[in-house]
């Protein structure tokens, strides 16, 4: 727990009551409010994330995520089933995505930005305000289409609970600027080592910097704590050039989650190589680059 606590030491503060969120310190200044009416305005000519593909959300056009200018929400729960420090989380899964992952275990939400639920801000800041957790957690999906509404509900939350942004990590250099001061924990996924993985297996080009110069925004902001879901094929590729990277720009005062839950989902049968779930061989493999490398990490056994 030691481990944890020096990556999230912040965190538990919030939750031990001697911190406040630091949602609350922005609604201080009314820094908070200036980046929701900000988020709206940018909703217009959307460049929420690095695609940015410009749709006039708030005249109805839907951007490359799918997602209007209103949010959907397909379910909103106690979630068990996060990393330990966080549970039990209140977990609000937004439809839409702006990845195409072709293994996506969430594809029913992700790729179905109509599915779930219309939700006003005022409805998220209500279920904020009374779900009885220990922490707000937005993912989807993804969240990041959802920026406007999501801040627009923190203005209306009064309660001192740590925020996480369960997230791909592809939005924008202006998206991460406004969630600076919103956010207190990026549980961030960080997925690939290179481009080409990226853009053959979730569509998203120039995933690697994109990524990566987020990750160091995100540490700067806040608390990280970052899974790594473990690919059959993509040790070499993929798995060890991120670790590297978390060791030589992040080291030990980001927490990893090493996952090893990977199986074929979705459209994973059009791709030979991760067709299969993953080998003992290939998780222990990351696991060692892990210890050799010092990381604050926690490994799982393979389900």
């Amino acid at each position: 727990m030691d481990d944890v606590r020096r990556a999230l030491g912040r965190y538990f503060s919030i939750l031990e009551g001697s911190a406040e969120a630091r949602y609350l310190l922005s609604k201080r200044s009314r820094e908070l409010t200036k980046k929701a009416l900000l988020a709206g305005r940018m909703a217009e000519s959307c460049c929420f994330c690095e695609r940015r593909c410009g749709a006039n959300r708030k005249a109805g056009q839907a951007g490359f995520c799918g997602v209007g200018f209103e949010s959907r929400v397909a379910s909103a729960f106690i979630h068990t089933g996060e990393e330990r420090e966080l549970v039990p989380s209140g977990t609000l899964f937004f439809s839409g995505c702006n990845f195409r992952c072709c293994f996506c275990q969430n594809w029913d939400i992700s790729q179905f930005p109509l599915s779930g639920t219309v939700w006003q801000a005022s409805q998220i800041a209500d279920w904020m305000e009374k779900v009885r957790a220990i922490n707000i957690n937005f993912v989807g999906g993804e969240p990041t289409p959802h920026l406007h509404n999501i801040l627009s509900a923190l203005c209306l939350c009064k309660r001192n609970i740590p925020i996480i942004w369960n997230s791909n990590m592809y939005m924008s250099g202006e998206a991460m600027g406004l969630l600076e001061g919103a956010v207190d924990v990026y549980l961030s996924d960080f997925k690939y080592g290179n481009d080409s993985c990226a853009l053959a297996l979730s569509g998203a080009p120039q995933y690697f910097s994109v990524v990566s110069r987020n990750h160091l925004l995100a540490k700067r902001q806040a608390e990280l704590l970052i899974r790594h879901l473990v690919l059959p094929s993509h040790i070499e590729c993929c798995s060890k050039p991120v670790l590297d990277w978390i060791a030589e720009n992040l080291g030990q005062d980001a927490r990893l989650n090493i996952m090893s839950q990977y199986h074929p989902e979705y459209q994973a049968f059009k791709f030979p190589r991760i067709n299969r779930r993953l080998s003992q061989q290939e998780y222990a493999d990351v696991v060692r680059h892990a210890e050799k490398l010092g990381l604050n990490y926690e490994a799982q056994p393979l389900p």
